[in-house]
């Protein structure tokens, strides 16, 4: 294979949850704490905040909300997923088997907390990944910090261009291209034009569903 590590992000590659969780959760949040901002964020907005500047710059900065506030929000959010647990892409568990199969590395680089990827994969009966990076880690760690992509290379002593970094925002593609790791840009989740246009132009690859990632790897 070209690839010898497939660093999956979590939210909208592996499994269908910002539609079905994130955003109700957030819209949630608005009611009890934030009425001011209901109604100002439809879900494709919430989406291209994701996209850029990213979730916390988005909180933090558009927003306006204290640590304090950020740590309430946390809370608030943590407890909303602890019930609501997110359906995996179909085709997404054949490409993880047969790339471990051929002697793959599987990672996971996402915003969300190690034990809720953990949880996700298990009750989607998706192969556990060899590793991975959460929003447990230091801030200066996560993505867009091409630390995730060199670590694993650190780990597994492999170069960055044996790393395919598939993610469908754009911090995932600022890690890669960071890291000197190549791209693919997960279209699958949702259509949202001004993103779709980003990804087509600056990606390695723009797949527009899970069947063309298998394509990609194996075919």
């Amino acid at each position: 294979m070209k690839y010898k590590c497939l660093l999956l992000d979590h939210d909208d590659t592996v499994v269908a949850s910002t539609e079905a969780i994130h955003y109700p959760s957030l819209i949630a949040y608005f009611e009890d704490y934030k009425p001011h901002f209901l109604g100002k964020y439809s879900f494709e907005e919430f989406i291209l905040k994701n996209f850029d500047p990213g979730v916390l710059e988005f909180f933090h900065g558009e927003l306006g909300m204290s640590d304090e506030e950020m740590a309430l929000e946390d809370k608030y959010w943590k407890d909303f997923v602890a019930t609501r647990i997110p359906t995996a892409y179909e085709g997404i568990a054949g490409i993880i088997s047969e790339f471990r199969t051929r002697g793959g590395i599987i990672g996971v680089a996402s915003h969300s907390y190690e034990e809720y990827i953990r949880r996700d994969y298990e009750h989607n009966s998706l192969p556990l990944p060899d590793c991975i990076y959460g929003w447990d880690l230091p801030r200066e760690h996560r993505k867009p910090s091409p630390f995730t992509v060199l670590d694993i290379c650190r780990r597994y002593s492999i170069e960055p261009s044996e790393v395919l970094v598939v993610d469908d925002l754009k911090p995932g593609y600022d890690m890669a291209r960071a890291a000197g790791a190549d791209f693919a840009a997960a279209g699958w989740a949702y259509n949202v034009p001004r993103i779709e246009e980003f990804m087509r132009k600056n990606c390695d690859y723009y797949l527009t569903s899970v069947a063309e990632l298998s394509d990609l790897l194996f075919g």
